[in-house]
């Protein structure tokens, strides 16, 4: 299993990342205001079981790289270390552009509620930005002593912190679901809200990063 320290750091994160808008938020407005509440809920629940899939799938497949080599295992933590920083400093960099961004929605093709779910699964699972994101997110946080001494182990690390993502980005798709319109028109008005957002997350992802390697908590 997952330290308990790790299990915190990547749900931290994913709030940090779930409260910005972003594809996925927009993908769910689209679908409550263009259809129903019933309809954006089934795209979030479509988007989380895409989430857990990929989480899955990365469990498998990066414990299998993890236990080829030393290198492969130390190189990944720092490239994801980066990412995390890189992400971090772009929420920072372009927080005041995407705040005075107007949120608005497309207009949708009527569906029933479960080919809206099978949707959602196939546009976060084929989405190349998720599958980078959970390759490059999760390494950092996999005990180094455990991916050398059990494959089971990592897999089990890697599976928990990977459904922690999906996870975490249930309550922002719920409250966009469940407010539609309101939701929009309230971030819309409340620019500089978003802004202190997206710097409080990118400062979150940076402070996370660095306290990978500093252990400054």
């Amino acid at each position: 299993m997952p330290t308990l320290d790790a299990m915190i750091a990547v749900s931290l994160a994913g709030l940090a990342l779930s409260a910005s808008p972003g594809p996925s938020m927009l993908y769910v407005l689209s679908r409550t205001v263009g259809q129903s509440r019933k309809a954006g809920l089934a795209s979030a629940l479509g988007l989380c079981l895409g989430g857990i899939i990929l989480a899955v799938a990365t469990a498998l497949g990066l414990a299998t790289v993890f236990q080829t080599s030393d290198w492969v295992v130390t190189t990944l933590r720092y490239v994801g270390s980066l990412y995390l920083l890189w992400l971090g400093f772009d929420m920072i960099r372009s927080a005041r552009a995407e705040a005075k961004v107007t949120l608005g929605v497309e207009k949708v093709q009527q569906q029933p509620l479960t080919a809206i779910v099978w949707q959602g699964v196939i546009v976060e699972v084929l989405n190349p930005k998720t599958v980078l994101f959970f390759a490059l997110f999760l390494p950092p946080f996999i005990n180094a002593g455990d991916v050398l001494s059990a494959g089971a182990t990592v897999q089990v690390q890697l599976l928990v912190l990977g459904i922690l993502v999906p996870l975490t980005a249930i309550p922002s798709d719920l409250a966009v679901a469940y407010m539609g319109g309101t939701m929009a028109n309230v971030m819309n008005r409340e620019r500089a809200v978003r802004e202190r957002m997206a710097w409080c997350g990118g400062v979150v992802l940076i402070g996370i990063a660095l306290n990978l390697h500093l252990q400054i908590l």
